[in-house]
């Protein structure tokens, strides 16, 4: 696609649920190890009642779980959130497992990430760099000449989304037409949805297109750029980026909930059912899409993984586990977007305002299905994990897709002040825009 600031501002690719569904905001209490699992965690199940959070640990985690009771009666079918901040570690769900059924979203679902998984992507090259095998100024043309891509794009380029190579997905272009690409959405995604791609073919499809604008001169998000980093990765190793991920991050840090899939259409373990929906001829379609082959998003997309392996992610990077404190620094260095949104090396960074931590530092991530968000202050003193499951919502509606995403951002705003968000107009829905998508 070619990018623009999409339809749902904040976040919510979300869903729609038929008002008898829903179940009210569950939670429970988390103890202060990380590694450590929650009954209701080793059951799937959040089974505790909504008092518990506050009776183990005296947490006031009222506001934010009237935040997640009003994103699920506003549309998502089913919500995950996990919180670290000075009251604690604190998990919550909303919602259901599937639409049409009663059982209630695990604590511990896996889901797919999306765009997160450019976090780890960068993280790989950064410790790439570090060992002197990859520059963050290298033209990537002599690495990769048989894209033809343009000499002055560079290495940091594609991580920071300012080279300019357009997008390997579909997108809406100004005049209402429909950009080159494959398309995500709407009923276009179906012939895509087991198909299987290489790095290559992505690549391919993105540099083949007609460069979006002069290299470092601007800054568009782009999935081309991570495809065209997976394929530096393994020129440079001579193995897969899935197995540098594998082997860097993944396996160093105990992240057993999460996966590359690869050409794999299942999600192991717990997990919520993710929907996509859309209107035609006149008629609402529901289709469940929790299958499907991620190939199409690859390094740019198709982690699966949990809130609390992501939990672990973002805190091992923002306490120098994974980088050295000068690598770290360059990752956050940013590119100012929109708002309070700007971009670091495969890092988002938003200001959500003094009264509720300042600049945090992650990523958010959209595939047909599910919507995710995981944030953490530079200190990681407070962090925040949400994931959501979409259902029978048409993210083409715009006026619902836009009070939809008003109840998001105040999810955001809760999760990171810790009680309810500030009402000044200097604080107040300070969410990111999220001028991407997937």
């Amino acid at each position: 696609m070619r990018l623009r600031i999409r339809r749902l501002t904040a976040a919510a690719l979300a869903a729609t649920l038929a008002t008898g569904l829903l179940g009210a905001a569950t939670a429970v209490a988390a103890p202060a190890d990380p590694a450590a699992e929650t009954s209701a965690e080793r059951s799937g199940e959040s089974s505790a009642e909504e008092s518990a959070a506050e009776t183990q640990g005296r947490q006031d985690r009222s506001a934010l779980r009237r935040a997640m009771r009003e994103v699920t009666d506003a549309g998502v079918a089913g919500l995950q959130v996990r919180v670290h901040d000075d009251q604690g570690d604190w998990v919550g769900t909303s919602g259901v497992r599937e639409l049409g059924r009663h059982e209630k979203v695990p604590a511990n679902g896996r889901f797919r990430v999306g765009s997160i998984t450019k976090t780890f992507v960068s993280t790989v090259v950064l410790q790439l760099v570090d060992e002197g095998r990859i520059g963050l100024d290298d033209p990537v043309h002599r690495h990769l000449p048989q894209f033809r891509i343009d000499p002055r794009v560079t290495v940091r380029m594609l991580l920071q989304h300012t080279s300019g190579i357009a997008d390997y997905l579909a997108g809406d272009n100004p005049d209402g037409t429909r950009g080159p690409g494959i398309p995500v959405d709407g009923p276009e995604f179906f012939p895509h949805r087991f198909r299987t791609y290489t790095h290559a073919d992505l690549a391919q499809i993105g540099t083949s297109q007609p460069a979006l604008f002069e290299p470092g001169s601007k800054w568009s998000y782009s999935n081309t750029n991570y495809a065209l980093i997976a394929l530096l990765i393994e020129k440079t190793t001579g193995t897969p980026y899935a197995t540098q991920v594998e082997n860097r991050v993944l396996r160093p840090l105990g992240l057993r909930e999460t996966s590359i899939p690869g050409t794999r259409v299942s999600i192991p373990g717990p997990h919520a059912h993710g929907y996509l929906a859309f209107t035609r001829d006149g008629k609402r379609e529901v289709h469940d899409v929790t299958r499907l082959n991620p190939s199409w998003a690859g390094a740019a997309g198709e982690i699966i993984s949990t809130t609390r392996d992501l939990d672990r992610f973002i805190s091992a990077l923002h306490n120098g586990r994974l980088l050295k404190p000068e690598l770290l620094a360059v990752m956050r260095q940013a590119q100012p977007v929109v708002g309070n949104f700007s971009y670091g090396l495969g890092l988002e960074i938003v200001d959500f305002g003094p009264a509720c931590g300042g600049v945090f530092y992650g990523h958010s991530g959209g595939i047909p299905g599910y919507s995710s968000y995981v944030y953490s202050t530079p200190d990681g003193s407070r962090r925040m994990e949400l994931s959501m499951s979409e259902g029978n919502f048409d993210p083409r509606d715009s006026g619902a897709a836009q009070k939809l995403s008003a109840k998001v951002q105040n999810l955001l705003d809760a999760a990171a002040c810790g009680k309810a968000a500030p009402s000044d107009s200097q604080t107040a829905r300070s969410a990111p825009a999220r001028p991407h998508r997937f």
